[in-house]
């Protein structure tokens, strides 16, 4: 493990460095004012606070502990001196991120934190490393729970976990193009493109770490589309750089909407139904607005009015 940390800590040099030069590549292509250095400013402070002093404020211990406890009852245990317990654990762990992370997108509760991932309204090396900084306080850990209990020593899983996070760095470029037959398998760029997409065709697929497997067998997989350029951030577009706004607008909606519900089951709906979703059936959620996009289609001509005998 210790390898592990000198090899992350590595990696957070490299991950900065890298997005500093697309930044200055796209700059120098694109043209200065093309590039929004401000975003990639907040996105720098975000990581900067969430991995220094929130990580010392918000310790992973709980939730160590947590998993710990799991494994101590552990259906069975798998033979991690085998390349088959390390397969195992790699899918395990794949797993409970393709369904924490499609959590994270359905489950308004974890949306308001997720949804600061999806705050830049570019997608660049930079959006890579804002992920907001109430994650731990929301249990998304509890997700990987499953994986101690099969038999998936926890430090393993969350090392795998990290290795995840640091795969998913490069596949937020948008200069990288389609990959052939990789895209069966793997999350790509293209692939992930989509995920950070807002436009209605777009919206809730790709959830995928590493692998893209479980977007295919579960039905979430969503191809780029030639005829549909994405268009990257939140459906209603977060237009501030206010760094306190960013981290906490969706916490505080949250809560204004909490205050108007008029009974438990309008709470528990404000909080784990998908974001978007109102008591009184006309909220944004993904299906109500393809259902309202739906009723006349853009691509359908409306039919000329009959006159009236």
């Amino acid at each position: 493990m210790a390898v592990l940390f000198t090899i992350l800590k590595i990696a957070v040099v490299l991950v900065l460095v890298s997005s500093l030069a697309e930044a200055i590549v796209l700059s120098l292509r694109n043209g200065w004012a093309n590039y929004d250095w401000k975003a990639a400013g907040v996105s720098v402070v975000d990581f900067l606070v969430r991995e220094y002093p929130l990580r010392w404020l918000l310790p992973l211990a709980f939730w160590m502990q947590g998993l710990e406890w799991v494994y101590q009852h552990r259906l069975w245990t798998l033979p991690m001196d085998h390349w088959t317990g390390w397969v195992a654990c790699f899918l395990g762990q794949e797993f409970c991120y393709y369904w924490y992370h499609r959590a994270a997108h359905r489950v308004r509760w974890f949306w308001c934190t997720h949804a600061i991932h999806h705050s830049p309204n570019d997608l660049n090396l930079s959006a890579a490393y804002r992920f907001g900084w109430t994650g731990r306080l929301t249990g998304t850990l509890a997700f990987f729970a499953l994986a101690p209990l099969l038999g998936m020593p926890p430090r393993i899983v969350l090392m795998l976990l990290s290795l995840n996070l640091l795969y998913q760095f490069w596949i937020h470029a948008t200069w990288i193009p389609r990959l052939g037959p990789l895209e069966w398998v793997l999350n790509t760029p293209s692939a992930h493109r989509v995920h950070h997409a807002s436009n209605l065709e777009y919206l809730d697929g790709n959830y995928g770490g590493v692998l893209i497997v479980f977007d295919r067998l579960f039905g979430t997989y969503i191809p780029e589309r030639k005829d549909v350029p994405c268009r990257y951030g939140l459906v209603h577009p977060m237009r501030t750089y206010n760094l306190l706004v960013i981290e906490f607008a969706h916490w505080r909606a949250l809560w204004q909407d909490l205050k108007t519900a008029r009974s438990a089951r309008e709470v528990l709906g404000y909080l784990f139904r998908p974001p978007g979703w109102r008591a009184d059936g006309n909220g944004d959620t993904t299906e109500e607005l393809r259902r309202r996009a739906a009723l006349i289609p853009e691509e359908q001509p409306i039919a000329p009015a009959v006159a009236a005998n």
